[in-house]
C-alpha cells in the first residue's frame, strides 16, 4: 500500500465523506473512490460501508485504521520534521494571550505542536491595557486579541474563538436583583476607565462610551488591571462589562457577575507584527486555519446526522 492510498484511507476514515476528503487532499473523488476500491481489493474484504446517504467504516476498516494510524503518524511526523527545517520551522514561537484565553485556542496549540515538534511554544499573558505593547517591543510573535485591530504595521489572521461579555457588579448592587441586564444599563452607573495604551476602538468594542440610546457611560475611577477593577466594583457602586472567560475565573465573594442580555461578542483572532512574520508565524496561521476548518465540519457532520446513527470517531490528523 502506497503512503498516499494510506493517507486517503486515513482521511476518508475520519471525514466518512468522499467529497470532503478529496477536497482535503487536493484530488478528485474518483480518485479517492478508486483507491479504496483498490485497496479493499488487496485485502479482500470491505474497508466501508457505503450508502446513498452515509459512509461507514466496517468492523474490518476501523481494525486496520487503529493499526495503521500510529505508524502513520510517526511517517508524517518525520517528513514534517525535514520540511519544517528545511523551511525554517524551528526555534521558539511566543503566543500571547488575556488572562487564561490560551485554553480557548487548545485545539491550535495541539495541533501546531503536532506538526512542529521541534519548535518551542512559549505562552506569555498579556496586559488588558497594553495588548500592543508586547508585539511591537519584540518580547510576544502573535497576540490573541479581540477584533477589530487597525494598525498599519499589524496583520491580523483568522477568527480563533469568540467570548461574551458579562457585568461586573458589587454583590449588594441593586442591579443583583435581576437576573440580567442590559447595556443601556451602562448608562446608570459608572464604569472603571481603563489606564493604560490600549487604542481608544478597541476599548470602544469592550466597554462603549454611549449606550445603544446615546446616553452617555460615565466613567469612574482608573485601574490599570482587570484585577484593580474588580475590586474598586466590589467596594463601590461602579459596574464594569468582563469577558465571561475572565470572569468565570475569578469568581469571589463581594462581585456578582449578571448576564447581558444584549452585550458584545468579542470575537479574537491571531496578530502579528506584518514586518517580522517567519515562516513559524505562517505555520501558526496555518494551523489556526485547520483547526477552524475541521471544527466546522465536525459540526456539521454532527448536526447532519440521521437521528438514531453513529459517528464513528477518529483521530484527528489534521
Amino acid at each position: 500500500m502506497e503512503l498516499r492510498d494510506i493517507e486517503i484511507f486515513l482521511t476518508l476514515a475520519e471525514e466518512l465523506h468522499f467529497g470532503r476528503t478529496a477536497e482535503r487532499l487536493h484530488v478528485s473523488s474518483a480518485r479517492v473512490s478508486q483507491s479504496i476500491k483498490q485497496q479493499e481489493r488487496r485485502i479482500g474484504g470491505a474497508l466501508f460501508e457505503r450508502t446513498s446517504r452515509s459512509v461507514r467504516l466496517t468492523p474490518l476498516g476501523e481494525r486496520l485504521r487503529d493499526r495503521l494510524d500510529a505508524g502513520y503518524r510517526e511517517i508524517a511526523a518525520a517528513l514534517d520534521e525535514a520540511a519544517g527545517t528545511a523551511r525554517g520551522h524551528t526555534g521558539t514561537l511566543t503566543i500571547g494571550t488575556f488572562d487564561t484565553h490560551h485554553q480557548e485556542i487548545a485545539s491550535v496549540l495541539d495541533l501546531f505542536r503536532r506538526r512542529h515538534q521541534h519548535c518551542d511554544l512559549r505562552m506569555r499573558e498579556i496586559p488588558l491595557a497594553d495588548p500592543l505593547g508586547g508585539l511591537r517591543a519584540g518580547r510576544i510573535d502573535i497576540a490573541v486579541l479581540w477584533l477589530p485591530v487597525r494598525e498599519p504595521d499589524l496583520a491580523v489572521g483568522p477568527e480563533l474563538h469568540t467570548e461574551p461579555l458579562v457585568l461586573a457588579v458589587g454583590s449588594d448592587h441593586p442591579l443583583t436583583r435581576r437576573d440580567q441586564v442590559e447595556m443601556e444599563d451602562l448608562g446608570d452607573h459608572p464604569v472603571p476607565w481603563l489606564e493604560g495604551s490600549i487604542p481608544d476602538y478597541m476599548w470602544e468594542a469592550h466597554t462603549p462610551s454611549v449606550t445603544p440610546a446615546g446616553r452617555p457611560v460615565r466613567r469612574g475611577i482608573g485601574a490599570a488591571t482587570l484585577e484593580e477593577g474588580l475590586t474598586a466594583i466590589a467596594a463601590g457602586d461602579l459596574v464594569s462589562p468582563v469577558g465571561s472567560y475572565a470572569a468565570a475565573s475569578r469568581l469571589r465573594r463581594g462581585i456578582t457577575f449578571l448576564p447581558i442580555a444584549d452585550g458584545p461578542i468579542l470575537r479574537y483572532a491571531p496578530v502579528w507584527r506584518s514586518a517580522s512574520e517567519t515562516p513559524l508565524i505562517r505555520a501558526f496561521v496555518q494551523a489556526a486555519e485547520d483547526a477552524r476548518r475541521h471544527l466546522e465540519r465536525t459540526h456539521t457532520a454532527i448536526t447532519s446526522q440521521p437521528e438514531h446513527s453513529v459517528v464513528v470517531p477518529a483521530p484527528d490528523r489534521a
